[in-house]
């Protein structure tokens, strides 16, 4: 298994940026494509990003392409979301999460490993 820990979330003013980090602990983090969720009060969890193992591939969900980045540093076992032009809409807990099964997923059911999550408020 794989143990994931978020950070970097807080408050930021709309149209500002923030960096949220997941770290994780196994010596095989390079072989779990990872993915960013989201979910905000009285709303399903939804994917915000994924990446594959070797950070060149990429997915978005249509709602942050273009003002969100995944990426991930495999000789530092992190994955990484850079948020960009934020909105108060993106204000959710963003959760990390591994998966071996696939290259790349987009799904929840296809993730195996979670963070406890990280609190991002965009304030209007």
């Amino acid at each position: 298994q794989v143990q994931l820990v978020e950070s970097g979330g807080g408050l930021v003013q709309a149209g500002g940026s923030m960096r949220l980090s997941c770290a994780a602990s196994g010596r095989t983090f390079s072989s779990y494509a990872m993915g960013w969720f989201r979910q905000a009060p009285g709303q399903e969890r939804e994917i915000v990003a994924a990446i594959n193992r070797s950070g060149g591939s990429t997915y978005y969900a249509d709602s942050v392409k273009g003002r969100f980045t995944i990426s991930r540093d495999n000789a530092k076992n992190t994955v990484y979301l850079q948020m960009n032009s934020l909105k108060p809409e993106d204000t959710a807990v963003y959760y990390c999460a591994a998966q071996a099964r696939f290259a790349i997923a987009t799904r929840i059911r296809d993730y195996d490993y979670w963070g406890q999550g990280t609190q991002v408020t965009v304030s209007s």
